[in-house]
């Protein structure tokens, strides 16, 4: 019985050393001792370990050995030699070797802290972070250039805008009305691309865009947001404070901008969508108290209604209701017939 009892315990240390090894055998230097592949003692300094790793490298590069066997054994040492002292010239990674060493039985948190340390990026957190914000801001500030060229374009070939920046150019004198010596000695391609830039100047200056198009300024951008984040916040938690103190516990009536603001919430427009509504479309809300629930509810129930009538009234809406019943949602033909 004794005997018995013997043999299991010997076949369970067994199977417990060689789980052991199968653990260790993908972690650091494997079965090896990191330490004694490049000569060195736990104690010795990262002068030593570098000094002896250069003269084992020496010994067994493979460039040295002419003959391929020799060859083939140098270059598997030099991949041990080189291992190891991976391991061992960077604090933390040796850090984590000595605690192995001393701690043989925590085979799963050694291999959490072998793998962890692998896969972990090799680029700082922080210059990634910036890098990112950075390109960020450079392509929503070149976006947004290019959304206020598209408008300036736009407004130059609209004839209302445009028969009005030239009538400004005239009055300023940028334009001669009858070609006088202002062009003079000017082809007909120089006047227009002169007259061109006028008119692009004159809306440049007295247009108020608004809106997704609007100029962009770099307090826009992410970066400059980002920087002024803590003042912005700061001053919301206090305007709505301020919002509570004075109309719901003082009960003040609202001013012209916050009823503004209020209607905006209730069509749930962001801020440079509803600057680009008509000043005089403004008015028009004002007028109607659409800040006032049921005001808003009422005249967003008629402005539902109207458009359904025109929708119903427009032809080609007709015609394409007209081919959904017949042909259904999604159906598609190819007949040319």
């Amino acid at each position: 019985m004794i005997h018995k009892n013997v043999l299991i315990v010997v076949h369970f240390l067994s199977v417990i050393c060689s789980l052991e090894a199968q653990l260790l055998e993908g972690l650091y230097c494997g079965k090896e001792n990191c330490y004694d592949v490049l000569g060195v003692s736990r104690e010795a300094s990262k002068n030593e370990i570098a000094r002896s790793y250069r003269q084992l490298a020496k010994k067994y590069h493979p460039d040295l050995h002419r003959e391929l066997q020799a060859k083939a054994e140098a270059e598997e040492q030099f991949k041990v030699i080189a291992t190891a002292y991976e391991i061992l010239k960077d604090e933390e990674s040796r850090s984590d070797y000595d605690y192995m060493l001393d701690h043989p039985d925590e085979y799963y948190a050694h291999y959490y802290r072998y793998y962890r340390r692998r896969v972990a990026p090799k680029v700082d957190v922080r210059i990634v972070i910036f890098v990112t914000i950075s390109v960020i801001s450079i392509i929503q500030y070149y976006s947004a250039w290019q959304r206020y060229e598209t408008a300036i374009k736009y407004f130059m070939t609209v004839p209302k805008y445009r028969n009005r920046a030239l009538e400004i150019a005239q009055q300023q004198g940028f334009i001669s009305q009858n070609g006088g010596k202002k062009s003079r000695g000017k082809t007909k391609l120089e006047l227009k691309e002169e007259q061109e830039a006028i008119v692009r100047m004159v809306i440049e200056e007295k247009m108020d865009i608004k809106g997704a198009y609007a100029k962009p300024t770099l307090y826009d951008i992410l970066w400059v947001q980002l920087v002024v984040s803590p003042y912005t916040i700061t001053k919301y938690f206090y305007w709505y404070f301020s919002w509570i103190w004075r109309h719901t516990i003082l009960r003040k009536p609202y001013t012209e901008e916050e009823k503004l603001y209020i209607i905006r919430k209730y069509m749930k427009m962001g801020q440079h969508q509803f600057d680009a509504v008509e000043d005089d479309e403004k008015e028009e809300y004002l007028k109607l108290e659409l800040w006032i629930r049921e005001n808003y509810k009422r005249w967003h129930k008629e402005k539902e209604e109207l458009m359904k009538k025109q929708l119903a009234e427009n032809t080609r809406y007709k015609q394409y209701r007209r081919y959904i019943k017949n042909h259904g949602v999604g159906r598609m033909t190819f007949d040319d017939s």
